[in-house]
């Protein structure tokens, strides 16, 4: 059993100035796995404070001392990386393989990448008589949701080190157990006290007061498009830059080519990774409409090989991660059988044997029309549907047709035409046969948010652009 009782502010294990606590429920047996301290608008104003005090020596470091700290703190995780992992697992349900695997090495990659986008990334240029100063912007304050926690957290912390930032950092409260590992693994790498803080939380009693305090000069935040639009709300009085990576409905072009049946396999599997819980997620499979029997056949196959378990096993994905995120799939999945939509794959209730765990079959729906409400609204589990088109025209005009615009996927051999049709996706990042790079700016369109993160990309928003007129170098050059 878990117990985090204090929060990490101003370089010290801090008591919260009030006594509310959480449970944190392990969705795989129901079972209370920890306690973590609620946190209040007073402990939010005491970490502030903390980073505003820091700022002018932290934002005054040079490069090397960035880098070097940021190399300690590598060296740190990645002895750490068994306790994240081990976190993940319990409080969320993350199977072992996958937590150990792709969920603490994508914190790493984020990591590495900072280090090496920081090695080069240009502060200063001469522009004619003038010179382009960016300047880290001051005090941030990052928001990171449950799904993919440590990736979240490390996608924020690190650029914002690395620009010379302070930050408070607020970790969903269904899944902070590798928050607290975080801030124990910045401790230990020796981050100067008030540059990094802790405080744990909910949306209305840490969220909303760090997102609204006067001193925070930006708040990056990913989640759910309607607490994204809550956030972006209670900054705007204070006139401060607001970054959000927020909802997905992700479509998957599969092209018709002698691949598909293998890439309607992928597609499937890509989509319950994780339980189905990823806002880039492949979530609207778009097929030619001729094949949608051949591809209802390769999907069918494809979701029966998706073992669904006990997370600390070999089971491929795990459960949701709350009792109110399994009833709201459930929900949605049943609307889709409402609706009409052909159920290719799974349906309502627990997997066959599983009786406890908040655990959903991996569900497919085929023959699904765009206007239907499984494929408008994100649901957030291991849930896909297919939709059929007619020509590469109403493929795109299909993938278009959503509030979202975050992620998009296209898959086939014919590379000319899969890069063609990428370009026509409003999406902020377009994956070709299951590419992946941490260099590639990611982020949304539309009600998918604003601002990018992973790579170079990550670090703009860190930063303010000043402008020096006047400033022509002394040789003349």
């Amino acid at each position: 059993m878990r117990e985090y009782l204090k929060f990490y502010i101003d370089g010290q294990w801090t008591d919260p100035a009030q006594s509310d606590t959480f449970e944190v429920i392990n969705p795989a047996t129901e079972e209370v796995a920890g306690t973590v301290s609620l946190g209040s608008s007073a402990d939010v104003d005491k970490a502030v404070a903390a980073a505003r005090r820091a700022f002018p020596a932290w934002s005054a470091t040079s490069r090397e001392e960035r880098l070097a700290l940021l190399e300690k703190i590598l060296d740190v995780y990645q002895r750490r990386m068994g306790d994240i992992a081990a976190a993940l697992t319990e409080e969320m349900g993350a199977p072992a393989a996958l937590a150990s695997g792709f969920q603490v090495n994508l914190g790493l990659g984020h990591l590495t990448t900072a280090i090496e986008v920081l090695r080069n990334f240009v502060f200063e240029e001469q522009r004619g008589g003038s010179l382009v100063v960016k300047e880290p912007i001051g005090v941030c304050g990052l928001i990171t949701p449950w799904n993919w926690p440590i990736s979240l957290i490390s996608v924020k912390v690190f650029p914002a080190l690395a620009t010379g930032c302070t930050m408070v950092l607020k970790p969903s409260e269904q899944s902070p157990f590798n928050g607290q590992v975080f801030a124990e693994i910045l401790d230990e790498a020796g981050v100067p006290a008030g540059v990094f803080n802790l405080v744990q939380g909910d949306g209305p009693g840490v969220g909303r007061a760090l997102s609204g305090h006067p001193d925070v000069d930006l708040v990056s935040f990913t989640g759910s498009t309607r607490a994204g639009i809550d956030v972006a709300a209670n900054a705007a009085a204070g006139v401060k830059r607001v970054t959000q990576e927020l909802g997905g409905k992700g479509p998957n072009i599969i092209l018709d080519d002698a691949d598909f049946a293998e890439n309607v396999g992928k597609g499937v599997a890509t989509m319950m990774m994780n339980s189905g819980q990823t806002c880039s997620a492949p979530s609207r499979m778009l097929v030619p409409g001729e094949r949608m029997e051949e591809a209802i056949a390769a999907a069918r196959e494809a979701a029966s090989k998706v073992t669904v378990g006990d997370p600390t096993g070999d089971a491929a994905i795990g459960p949701v991660v709350s009792k109110a995120q399994f009833e709201k799939v459930q929900g949605l999945i049943q609307r889709g059988i409402d609706e009409g939509a052909t159920l290719v794959a799974g349906g309502v209730g627990r997997p066959e044997g599983l009786t406890a765990g908040y655990f959903v079959q991996p569900t497919v729906f085929a023959d699904v029309k765009n206007d239907m409400t499984i494929a408008r609204e994100e649901i957030f589990g291991p849930v896909l549907t297919i939709l059929g088109y007619d020509s590469i025209d109403h493929a795109i005009e299909i993938a278009n047709d959503t509030d979202y615009g975050l992620a998009g996927f296209v898959a086939g051999t014919d590379l000319e035409l899969a890069r063609q049709v990428a370009r026509r996706i409003r999406v902020g990042n377009v994956a070709i046969n299951d590419a992946f790079d941490f260099g590639a700016p990611f982020g949304g369109y539309k009600k998918s948010g604003n601002g990018r993160e992973w790579g170079e990309f990550g670090f703009h928003d860190y930063l303010e652009i000043k402008g020096i007129l006047g400033y022509t170098p002394e040789d003349g050059n």
